[in-house]
């Protein structure tokens, strides 16, 4: 994880890859990937007692203590190597700007590490993931006024083994594009729910998937965050496998669309989108766990499914991710109304911000095609339906008919 980088003395310049991207640019790069690579951050601050947690605070009503994987390496260590990456070396004026981003937001990272379950937490949050502004919050209040779930007199769901099962297939689909990928599936005791980490989609033993939601989420979890770490890890600027600063917004967004362009978009779906954006403002207001849960049971949320949106945000002290899904969704729709496209989005895991300065290094051919094309993008109807929904004025009218 610590190599050396080649180096060069200033009257030797570094010897040139395609695009012009110095083999030292190369290097300082590959390692930065490497210390990205070298800890699973949303594992390590999700909770592994989220099941007992749940059965508890639902039928006592006692406040949940949240159990924590153990560290596997000391935030101190990390934080060293990352110091000694060179970063303030790279020639290249576009790579050196995403890697010298990249470095701080991993700085911050390690930070929230070593301050889960402490006040630190939540302000070093909000620095990551961002405010959460009135219009947003105004826009997940609409969503929940006007948009109801229907009745169903069953509540079919696939089982977390049959759930696996539908990922293998997904998998092995793009397993026919490409059959180096690097893509898995499992079901592990320490997870919760569903949920991708690195290379991996992982899964609880007690998770369920109700089956008008499974195409979609294999879209989301398994055609885009597996689908673009394997073409971001194809890239020779490697961190666009593991992401660009900044990249989890954007990244969850195209994952929201994905849905959208399938047809999944659930009622159900577009709520729980929008309560995740009230429970964090909530949270970052002053609420505690039990007023946050009790506020979702008044805005119509089930029971346990405001547990799973309460826990998001507050484990590990306060953690605000879940705001950025919705906004994620909404910036990238405001992209596509502007005669925007998703295609150089799909090259690996990177911020809408940053699309200039990637279409720069692709432009300068330094970045490769994309190994694996989503199979949601293949379907015939999904320009249209994306089309459709960036031409809407309201989230709302999103929801599949």
């Amino acid at each position: 994880m610590t190599a050396k980088t080649p180096r060069t003395t200033p009257d030797e310049p570094a010897p040139s890859t395609s695009g012009g991207i110095s083999l030292r640019d190369r290097a300082i790069d590959h390692e930065l990937a490497l210390v990205s690579q070298s800890f699973r951050f949303l594992l390590d601050v999700t909770p592994v007692n989220v099941e007992p947690a749940r059965e508890e605070f639902l039928s006592s009503g006692r406040l949940p203590e949240f159990v924590y994987r153990d560290l596997e390496d000391d935030p101190d260590v990390l934080r060293r190597v990352l110091k000694d990456i060179p970063i303030q070396e790279v020639d290249d004026a576009v790579l050196g700007t995403l890697l010298r981003n990249k470095h701080r937001e991993l700085s911050l990272q390690i930070d929230l590490l070593e301050s889960r379950d402490t006040e630190a937490f939540m302000p070093l949050s909000i620095e990551l993931y961002g405010a959460i502004t009135p219009s947003l919050r105004h826009t997940a209040e609409q969503i929940l006024e006007s948009v109801t779930v229907p009745k169903s007199t069953k509540d079919s769901s696939y089982r977390a083994e049959e759930f696996l099962k539908l990922a293998f297939e997904e998998i092995g689909h793009y397993r026919e594009q490409d059959p180096d990928i690097e893509m898995h599936a499992e079901i592990r005791e320490d997870v919760s729910g569903v949920m991708v980490s690195g290379e991996s989609l992982l899964m609880g033993p007690s998770s369920k998937v109700q089956k008008v939601r499974a195409a979609a989420l294999l879209h989301h979890e398994v055609g885009t965050h597996l689908v673009t770490h394997v073409n971001g890890s194809a890239q020779p600027v490697k961190i666009m496998g593991s992401g660009l600063a900044g990249y989890d917004e954007t990244q969850e967004g195209l994952a929201v669309l994905a849905e959208v362009a399938c047809g999944g978009l659930t009622a159900f779906r577009l709520r729980q989108l929008a309560a995740r954006v009230l429970t964090v403002h909530r949270m970052v207001s002053g609420a505690n766990f039990a007023e946050a849960h009790q506020a979702l049971l008044e805005d119509g949320i089930p029971a346990s499914s405001a547990f799973t949106t309460t826990m998001r945000a507050f484990r590990s002290g306060g953690m605000t991710k879940d705001a950025i899904y919705l906004r994620g969704m909404l910036e990238l729709l405001e992209h596509l109304k502007d005669g925007g496209s998703l295609d150089l989005l799909l090259l690996g895991k990177f911020a809408l911000e940053d699309l200039p300065l990637v279409t720069d290094l692709q432009e300068r051919g330094v970045l490769e095609p994309p190994r694996l094309t989503p199979r949601w993008l293949e379907d015939e109807d999904s320009a249209a339906r994306l089309g459709r929904a960036a031409a809407l004025g309201d989230p709302a009218l999103l929801v599949a008919s």
